[in-house]
């Protein structure tokens, strides 16, 4: 809470006058988290250039959790309290890998690899000379031409 208070310009202490404990604002955070992703996988998929929408939205996914990897663990960890959520914002936020791949299993199995290679990236579990970039790419080709034909 200091860090956080740090961060923000105010002491810690005063984070109680706005929010009633530290979970509401792990809530408030994730719910910044949500916002920023589903705005980013959303204009993706709306707008995905050359490369199609599978490969704009996994871009677009890892270069959001890439950005902030603390508030992206935060987000997508275990203890992320639904019951404080806006309503339907975690679902608005992971619509665009339907939008974009049309099938709902095969959406789920695409959110399932960026968040899985999100994670791996992000923990440096990958091989030290690894061409992620590569393999984002491959990944992004082998899910778009799967979309359609499931």
């Amino acid at each position: 809470m200091r860090r956080l208070g740090d961060d923000v310009g105010i002491r810690a202490p005063s984070l109680y006058k706005h929010f009633p404990n530290k979970r509401a604002v792990e809530a408030a955070l994730i719910e910044e988290a949500f916002g920023e992703m589903g705005a980013a996988l959303h204009a993706a998929v709306e707008r995905p250039g050359r490369r199609g929408p599978v490969a704009a939205v996994l871009g677009a996914y890892r270069r959001t959790a890439l950005s902030s990897p603390n508030l992206y663990k935060l987000a997508t960890g275990p203890d992320v309290p639904r019951e404080m959520l806006a309503p339907d914002l975690e679902a608005w936020s992971g619509e665009p890998f339907y939008l974009a791949t049309g099938e709902p299993h095969l959406a789920q199995a695409l959110w399932a690899l960026a968040h899985g290679m999100t994670i791996l990236e992000i923990e440096g579990r990958f091989w030290e000379d690894s061409d992620l970039d590569r393999t984002w790419r491959i990944a992004a080709t082998t899910f778009a031409s799967t979309a359609g034909r499931v």
